[in-house]
């Protein structure tokens, strides 16, 4: 039909998943409207047509949203079924939380991997926070057995190709030992950090399925360990493994907003949280709000007298 609505607008409203996961769900054929199998793409009156899922009916009454930033600890699974799987990050979240709403992952995580993984019900936040085109960045520290070369790391930062495409490190960098102290404080000992292991911090703009592994062992350097420590704004902090926490309010509109970046050009770390914040206040206009796009306006040398500014003829 050419009136209605979007069928995977109204699927990511109830909760089902983002728009990509919805969409990933009719090509599988696992959606139908009134029956039938629905098609990518298709538009609906929700007031006309039954839709399910699995079999299951959906209410398209849009719930309470929901945004949760949980810490996945390794050999958790990181999806909102899997019958082969002891454990999902379902099982971390307590009732309380997920207020009976029905939430998902938002991205990927694998299981051997481990460190901030955010939840929701909200379908469209879920896309502007997974979307390359609202810049949201993906950090990971990443353990390897030996310091990369300076070819392999020119290779990750050029790109390597993938199925999906070029994947890249939009930055990458060795850890500094407090930031490797830091984390092993909260994460535990594992096998990165083993005697002759080497922790780098890789900044990538997409999350695509296993992509930092597939990455590093492209140039021959296997990860040992790999934890996500930031999405956009949002950092691990001190949240330990298998907690849950729910997301401030500034938090979920700075994550749907796309972030600035925390670290410069250059790699070197910049500061963050509240110490960012003082640092985008001193930097803006006197008296006005901060604006990440405010640049000093460029100074004009006063004219000289006697001199006339009319083209010379």
């Amino acid at each position: 039909m050419t009136g209605g609505e979007r069928l995977s607008k109204l699927l990511a409203a109830a909760g089902i998943g983002s728009r990509r996961a919805v969409d990933a769900l009719i090509a599988a054929g696992r959606v139908s409207v009134d029956g039938r199998p629905a098609v990518l793409g298709e538009r609906v009156d929700p007031a006309r047509v039954q839709i399910s899922v699995d079999g299951r009916p959906v209410e398209l009454v849009p719930a309470a949203p929901v945004y949760l930033a949980l810490h996945k600890p390794p050999g958790v699974t990181a999806t909102v079924r899997d019958r082969f799987a002891a454990r999902t990050v379902l099982d971390l979240v307590p009732p309380a939380l997920a207020a009976g709403r029905r939430l998902f992952p938002v991205g990927r995580l694998d299981r051997d991997s481990e460190g901030l993984l955010l939840l929701t019900n909200d379908g469209a936040w879920a896309e502007r926070v997974l979307h390359p085109r609202f810049g949201v960045e993906r950090e990971y520290a990443v353990a390897v057995e030996r310091r990369l070369g300076p070819a392999e790391l020119e290779r990750l930062r050029v790109g390597v190709p993938l199925a999906e495409g070029l994947a890249r490190a939009v930055r990458i960098r060795p850890a500094t030992p407090a930031e490797t102290r830091r984390l092993l404080r909260l994460v535990g000992p594992g096998p990165g950090a083993t005697e002759g292991g080497t922790w780098y911090r890789v900044v990538l703009g997409s999350g695509w399925k296993r992509q930092l592994r597939r990455m590093f062992a492209a140039v021959g350097v296997p990860v040992r360990r790999l934890v996500r420590v930031r999405m956009g704004p949002l950092e691990l902090g001190n949240l330990p493994p298998g907690a849950v926490r729910a997301l401030r309010a500034a938090e979920v509109a700075a994550l749907a907003t796309g972030s600035a970046t925390t670290a410069g050009r250059t790699g070197r770390p910049q500061p963050t949280g509240s110490a960012a914040a003082t640092d985008r206040a001193r930097r803006a206009p006197s008296g006005g709000v901060p604006s990440p796009a405010w640049t000093p306006p460029r100074r004009v040398p006063p004219r000289r007298a006697g001199r006339s500014s009319s083209p010379k003829g």
